[in-house]
């Protein structure tokens, strides 16, 4: 694959997806070329949604305004929201809260709650709360707007997305081996749980076939929480491999350590089969720039650029060149491409 232009016709085909996620290792402009694609689709008159799940709140810093937790209007055609990991977890544990207090004995409740806030430092809550979320936002966002652009990293919490349903599936009939009932529930489990990537059925018909087991109230209100989330994560599966709905973009600047970190990402990609519609070469030295200095940066550059062409050939190339100054701001971040 040579190098290409990021034209306008690149830009429909890419634009024709419905969900966009921008990837790459810390530092390397995600956030810039994210918001510059979302101002691009924007401007093609696409209704975008831009979601950053970066605790750093880049994506302000990069529109020069504040954006926050909720949907922020940027232009006419593009608004912008930054998910805050940690309100996330919180907001988690919160409704899980209320939704134990319709199963929990009311004397257990003060201990209860004390041991699911604690839950919330535990490693991988943050995660799976954040997960939901960027779920909750794909099915939303999806009805309301053209295209979704996610300034996250795929190979984080995208495919974690993808192992989720699975984990979700065991980890319902550990919960449910517990109630004394479980023996019962076995033939239903076994047709609600998904077998190796698989998905549930007959989601109708769960409600009924839980009654009809003979399921106490609480234990079936816990199953149908948890066969609910597990469904979400499902259809979020789904619409992730579907390469006419989605496309990946991993970016990386002409360095050895972002290029190594790209060649690992994109094998895990493929071997979870998601599409990867191209990769965009950051801060590359325009041909303007001039000087010894330069000049031994251009020939470090020009190896990498080789070495980025011949790793990556199956997979569309932009370069995009290093500006002269920091890029903030609606005017500067449309100049991007």
């Amino acid at each position: 694959m040579t190098w290409m232009d990021f034209s306008i016709t690149a830009q429909q085909q890419l634009f024709s997806r419905r969900l966009l996620l921008v990837g790459g290792k810390g530092g390397v402009g995600k956030t810039t070329i994210a918001s510059a694609l979302a101002l691009q689709a924007a401007a093609s008159g696409k209704r975008v949604l831009l979601i950053s799940t970066d605790p750093a709140h880049n994506l302000g810093d990069a529109f020069d305004q504040s954006i926050g937790g909720r949907v922020t209007s940027i232009t006419s055609h593009l608004s912008a929201l930054e998910i805050d990991p940690d309100a996330e977890a919180k907001a988690h544990v919160d409704r899980i809260v209320q939704q134990m207090k319709q199963f929990v004995h009311p004397d257990m409740y003060a201990e209860a709650e004390r041991q699911l806030r604690l839950s919330a430092n535990s490693p991988g809550a943050q995660e799976a709360a954040l997960l939901e979320r960027i779920c909750r936002e794909i099915e939303r966002g999806l009805n309301e707007y053209d295209l979704l652009i996610f300034d996250t990293a795929p190979t984080g919490h995208t495919l974690r997305l993808l192992t989720l349903p699975e984990a979700m599936a065991a980890w319902t009939q550990g919960m449910l081996q517990h109630d004394k009932k479980s023996s019962e529930l076995s033939g239903v489990l076994a047709h609600l749980s998904p077998k190796r990537g698989k998905d549930i059925d007959h989601p109708m018909d769960e409600p009924e076939q839980l009654a009809s087991a003979g399921m106490s109230a609480r234990s079936r209100g816990i199953t149908e929480t948890l066969l609910h989330r597990q469904r979400l994560f499902q259809r979020t599966r789904r619409i992730l491999k579907n390469p006419e709905q989605t496309a990946m973009l991993y970016v990386l600047t002409p360095e050895k350590l972002p290029i190594l970190e790209t060649q690992r990402a994109l094998k895990v990609l493929e071997n979870e089969g998601l599409p990867l519609a191209g990769l965009f070469v950051n801060r590359v030295l325009p041909k303007s720039a001039d000087g010894a200095f330069l000049a031994t940066r251009r020939q470090q550059e020009a190896q990498r650029l080789h070495e980025i062409s011949t790793l990556f050939d199956r997979y569309p190339l932009y370069q995009v060149p290093l500006q002269a100054t920091d890029i903030q701001g609606i005017e500067q971040l449309g100049r991007v491409f």
